[in-house]
């Protein structure tokens, strides 16, 4: 049996309003600088950026999280969030986004795109919280057009179903 209820207590981290990047880095900086491994956490947002809550996603390695979407968007759809941004942290200081940080921000922007959950940033913090790498401030967060039909008429159920890598039929 699933139960969900909505329930109003006061912000876990911040009363805030987290428009910037810094403000995101306020709130959950501190604490993912002091991590001796990677640490994932959503920033559940309402829709004035007032944050709802904080999810810690994922716990690591020195240099490597795994997350998947579903563990991304649990708290962000039983919250009732509007938006959500992306914290993690690198605990060598080097801030430069790894190729699996450039691959789940995107996939992530596809996701949020489809659910109506904005994804507002992508931050990586290190060392010792004075420096961040914002996706959203070096305009690496530009929405995809994703257009679904919604005619069912055009759809064809006789030909193989193509899967999202070009060419490979299940």
């Amino acid at each position: 049996m699933v139960s969900i209820r909505l329930v109003k207590d006061a912000p876990l981290f911040s009363d805030h309003k987290i428009t910037t990047p810094e403000d995101a880095v306020k709130v959950v900086g501190d604490f993912l600088c002091e991590m001796d491994r990677e640490v994932l956490c959503i920033i559940n947002l309402k829709s004035d950026g007032t944050p709802i809550n904080c999810n810690i996603v994922s716990m690591g390695a020195v240099n490597q999280t795994i997350a998947e979407p579903r563990e991304l968007f649990k708290a962000s759809i039983l919250s009732n969030a509007a938006k959500m941004i992306i914290v993690h942290n690198h605990p060598s200081g080097s801030l430069t986004p790894s190729k699996q940080d450039t691959m789940l921000t995107d996939r992530m922007l596809k996701l949020t795109d489809l659910m109506g959950i904005t994804l507002h940033d992508h931050v990586i913090v290190g060392g010792d919280n004075s420096q961040y790498f914002s996706f959203n401030e070096k305009g690496m967060l530009e929405h995809p057009k994703i257009y679904l039909s919604t005619d069912y008429k055009t759809l064809d159920f006789g030909k193989t179903a193509m899967v999202a890598e070009k060419g490979k039929a299940r």
